[in-house]
């Protein structure tokens, strides 16, 4: 099955029609204008300019998407070059789709990366935030600006939007933040508390291979491999290169991930050396309140999209106050470069993104009559059914299915008696390297869990009777686990898999909570999850006490996904994800006991899927 919108009955009018209907009415230059533009502390941006060729130019000038990366906004090529070698492989999806619709694209290198001065001492660095309203200062200055601007991207693009939005520039009307986080800390890099270190690690050579221009190291990395690359393309003004050099090597002072990283083991530490920055300072959530409530917002994700970028997108979506939202969650991994249905026809999406993006800023920043009053403020994809779907608010109305582990690994709909299942965590088991994590390491991956019966043959797991009729899940399955520990902490991952009638197994979705972080706490404004929050603060954390009961509950991260009539429902549980997740506790793997059944309420274990049957 694909995922195209074009025959789907979930729009008034499809993305892809309104894209047919779009036609370019302008060129994209040979190549942009570029410059460097002086910030306050005397530190120069690089950014390149590409404005609308041919066609009319409107008297008030065009209005601008800023796209702002730290991967380059274009590569110098080596001479003699292949012909038609791709200067801007991370902006030319965004130049190509609006500036021959009339747009001006302004692509800028951020403090510390590609041509840029400076040195990044964080991941998405405050100082960077200030940065991009300077920038947009410089933008509506310039006559081929309107004076108006939005901003989207991929990931850390996508942040930046955000930053850019929260600094409550006039300026910036509209952002689409696409496949981005909301909470840096918990979206992407602790997800349930817990450090994705192989994250750490994978992400800190992708950006020494940039920033330090080692393109021994770029030549083993899928996005940034090709041969005819030579290192960032130097502004206009610096003909030969020198200026660029020059900022390459201020590069070399940027922070390394693995270590900047480990100083926030916990949610409310700080530097050292600077008592007012800690993960609070990185997470695009801590600004909210710069947003203007006119801003329009565009969210987009993926069911498999990384570690937590969902999470995000869901809960921009329910934070946010502002009337003109957005949300869009399809069939995809993290950039939206794989359907991942195990139902697929093809690897390669079928929907068009970047139409939906048009067709968004059309209309909140061009003026255009888009449709978008007719349509509904939420699409998502059902995985299984195959299809797309429409709703008012989030997660959909339906209701709620409680399924209790029970002897004899039975997965139940009512408890059973009181009872214990154990297991010892294997700190040697992990989920692989075809997981929704590579991508975001820049690995090129399309099939997704492969091995998942042999990785979960591993777990401890209950299973449903199969299914009477048809069912589907939309938003967070929230686990209730009652547990003993060996010792004083212990990492419980949990895994929901449909085990289809020919007995193939599917693996739907996952959660991860370290038990240090139990306590949950109300959700502040800025993030009002739907799901069980927790601010993960050393203040609020708590040792185990080994062989006493602790409950832990959590969601999972959020699906729509159908259960077939004839399938079972199978919960699995891991103590460790050596492929993914650091080891706790330090070499002590718990010996953990599940208490399940009906003995007292402090003894329950359940899961909750937010359920409804098929239509």
């Amino acid at each position: 099955m694909s995922d195209s919108d074009a025959e789907s009955l979930a729009w008034e009018r499809a993305p892809s029609h309104y894209l047919s209907d779009r036609p370019p009415t302008h060129a994209v230059p040979p190549v942009p204008v570029s410059h460097y533009v002086t910030m306050r502390d005397g530190c120069r941006i690089a950014l390149d300019v590409y404005l609308p060729a041919g066609g009319d130019r409107p008297a008030a000038g065009f209005p601008v998407i800023l796209i702002l990366t730290p991967y380059y906004r274009r590569f110098a090529l080596r001479e003699g070059h292949a012909p038609g070698t791709e200067a801007s492989p991370n902006i030319a999806l965004y130049r190509d789709a609006f500036v021959p619709r009339g747009y001006a694209v302004v692509a800028v290198d951020v403090r510390g990366t590609g041509a840029s001065f400076g040195t990044r001492d964080s991941f998405r660095s405050p100082v960077e935030r200030e940065d991009f309203g300077e920038i947009a200062d410089w933008i509506v200055a310039q006559p081929w600006s309107d004076g108006t601007i939005g901003s989207t991207g991929i990931s850390y693009l996508g942040a930046a939007a955000c930053f850019l939005a929260s600094t409550g520039h006039p300026a910036v009307k509209a952002i689409a933040p696409l496949f981005a986080v909301w909470n840096t800390y918990t979206d992407h890099l602790y997800p349930g508390g817990v450090l994705l270190n192989r994250l750490a690690e994978s992400y800190d050579e992708i950006m020494v291979g940039l920033d330090h221009d080692r393109r021994d190291i770029l030549a083993k990395l899928p996005y940034f491999n090709n041969p005819d690359y030579a290192g960032p393309h130097p502004v206009d003004e610096d003909t030969d290169g020198t200026l660029r050099d020059q900022a390459i090597s201020a590069h070399r002072g940027n922070f390394h991930m693995p270590d900047f990283i480990s100083e926030f083991r916990f949610s409310d530490d700080r530097l050292p050396y600077d008592p007012d920055f800690g993960s609070h300072s990185f997470n695009p959530c801590h600004y909210a309140d710069g947003f203007r409530p006119d801003l329009a917002v565009l969210s987009v994700s993926g069911w498999m999209d990384g570690a937590g970028f969902s999470n995000g997108a869901i809960a921009r979506f329910l934070s946010l106050p502002n009337p003109a939202q957005h949300l869009l969650i399809g069939p995809w991994d993290h950039g939206g470069r794989t359907n991942v249905s195990p139902w697929r026809q093809d690897a390669t999406p079928g929907f068009p993104i970047m139409a939906e993006v048009l067709r968004f800023f059309d209309h909140y920043l061009a003026g255009r009559d888009a449709g978008l009053r007719a349509e509904a403020p939420i699409h998502y994809f059902t995985l299984h059914a195959e299809q797309w779907n429409a709703a008012r608010s989030w997660p959909p109305a339906g209701g709620n299915l409680r399924l209790y582990p029970d002897a004899g690994g039975v997965l139940a709909e009512v408890p059973g008696p009181a009872g214990a299942d154990s297991f010892q965590a294997d700190f040697s088991h992990g989920t692989g390297t075809s997981t929704r994590y590579e991508r975001l390491s820049a690995l090129a991956v399309t099939e997704y869990y492969p091995d998942w019966p042999i990785r979960e043959a591993r777990m401890l797991s209950w299973t449903t009777a199969p299914l009477s009729g048809a069912g589907e899940i939309a938003g967070h399955p929230v686990i209730n686990l009652n547990i003993c520990a060996s010792e004083a902490d212990a990492v419980l991952h949990v895994y929901l898999s449909e085990l289809t009638a020919d007995g193939s197994l599917h693996y739907v979705t996952e959660g991860v909570l370290r038990a240090l972080h139990r306590m949950t706490a109300p959700a502040p404004p800025e993030q009002n999850w739907s799901w069980p929050y927790r601010d993960f603060s050393r203040a609020n954390s708590a040792p185990l006490v080994p062989g006493e009961v602790a409950e832990l509950r959590f969601a999972l991260l959020p699906t729509a996904w159908r259960f077939a009539r004839g399938s079972r429902i199978r919960l699995s549980i891991a103590g460790a994800d050596s492929d993914h997740y650091m080891q706790l506790p330090h070499g002590r793997p718990p010996h953990i006991t599940i208490r399940r059944g009906s003995g007292s309420a402090a003894q329950a274990s359940w899961i909750d899927l937010p359920w409804r049957p098929a239509p």
